[in-house]
This record gives C-alpha cells, sequence and structure tokens, in this order.
C-alpha cells in the first residue's frame, strides 16, 4: 500500500502544480504597477507620480477616414485607450502576421468601449474605404472596436514617424518619400499619451500589450481619466 500512497500524492502535486501553472499564465500582469511615459524616437521611459505637463508629447489633431467612410480625428481617441499600427492591405510578408495578433487583442477586449485599435495604412492611394471595407470583412474586423484608417498619405507619415515614432530611433535619417514598414505596436492612454511599444509578430509581446491596456484602465480609474 505504501508505493501506492506514495503515487498518489505525486499525481495531486503534479495536479496542484500545473493549475497553478495554468492560473499564473491566464492571470498575466504588467512587469510595474504604473506604466511610463514615451516622448521621442529612443523610446527612453520616463517615470511620472502625476498627468504630464501640458508641454509632454501628445498625439496632435488629425482627420482620417475609417473603412465605413466616418472620419476618425483626435477627438475619436479622447479617454480611450488606444493601439496603433500601421500596414498595408496587400502586404504579403508582415501584416497579416500583424493583423491576427492585433485581432487577438480585438477579441480581449471585444465588449470594452474604453478601448480602440487603429491601423494606418502606409498606402492610402491604394487603401481606400472601399478597400479597408473589403479588407475588414475579410479579416474580421469589427468596426467598433476597430479603425482601418485612409487619407492624406503626408499626414499619416507625419503621424507614423513624428508622433507615435513607429520605426523608433534607427540612426537613419528618412526622406519624407521613404516607406514606412514596421511591426511595432504603439500603446497610447486617454490623454493621447504614448505609454509603450511592443512587437506586434510576437505573441509574448502581444500578451503583455493586453496586461499593459489592464493596468492602464486601472490607472486611468483611479486618477479619474
Amino acid at each position: 500500500m505504501k508505493p501506492y500512497k506514495s503515487m498518489n500524492k505525486l499525481w495531486i502535486l503534479v495536479g496542484v502544480l500545473g493549475i497553478a501553472a495554468c492560473a499564473k499564465k491566464d492571470n498575466q500582469t504588467s512587469r510595474v504597477n504604473k506604466l511610463p511615459y514615451y516622448q521621442e524616437a529612443t523610446f527612453t521611459p520616463t517615470w511620472l507620480e502625476e498627468q504630464p505637463s501640458a508641454d509632454f508629447h501628445q498625439i496632435p489633431d488629425f482627420s482620417l477616414l475609417n473603412q465605413e467612410g466616418k472620419t476618425i480625428t483626435k477627438n475619436t481617441l479622447t479617454d480611450k485607450i488606444s493601439v496603433v499600427d500601421f500596414f498595408f492591405t496587400s502586404c504579403p510578408g508582415i501584416c497579416p502576421k500583424m493583423t491576427i495578433n492585433m485581432a487577438l487583442i480585438q477579441d480581449k477586449f471585444i465588449d470594452d468601449d474604453g478601448v480602440l485599435l487603429l491601423s494606418h495604412s502606409v498606402t492610402p492611394d491604394y487603401d481606400s474605404v472601399s478597400v479597408l471595407k473589403q479588407y475588414a470583412k475579410a479579416k474580421g474586423v469589427n468596426s467598433k472596436r476597430w479603425h482601418l484608417l485612409t487619407g492624406e498619405r503626408a499626414i499619416i507619415y507625419d503621424l507614423g514617424r513624428n508622433q507615435y515614432f513607429i520605426e523608433e530611433d534607427l540612426g537613419l535619417a528618412k526622406d519624407p518619400d521613404d516607406f514606412i514598414h514596421t511591426e511595432n505596436f504603439v500603446l497610447l492612454d486617454g490623454n493621447q499619451h504614448i505609454r509603450g511599444i511592443y512587437n506586434g509578430l510576437n505573441k509574448t509581446a502581444i500578451s503583455q500589450l493586453m496586461a499593459d491596456i489592464t493596468t492602464l484602465k486601472k490607472e486611468q480609474n483611479t486618477s479619474g481619466i
């Protein structure tokens, strides 16, 4: 009987450890209790106890169209947590994987009106409203939660390079005609401050991004945003 009891205890221990491991995985949290702020292309974190001053970097006003032909501006993002990326519908490389991972974020927060996703087309001359609408239908994009954006190329490229710093600081000068092609996702708070950058191709990074959204929501609830 002793060998049987010992084996039984072993299986119980394995089961407990397995449950604990699953619980830890399903309840992933941010690495910190409060996320840093970022205001330039090197993405050097700035830690603040209070809201940034008025001259701290924010995403400026803009006007673009989504897949429904609706005008999206900075006001659309007010009091919302936003996840931003740059793509194009005919991209055969990294964009399909980015879209799949953005869809994971959409599904996670599908019932949360406080979270928005914004995917900017870097080929707006081709990616018209009708093209984006077809793409949205094919990829399961929920228009209430996820905006596929098109408009003036100059506006989109200025937002990407000079406001979201989407390519990070690669040490290379960029000409306005140079093509934006990056896998990065950027996280914004309700005041359009940058709070994180993530590899949009990496599942671990996407999990961390979703955890950071939850952390940011708690922060905004505490601060009254």
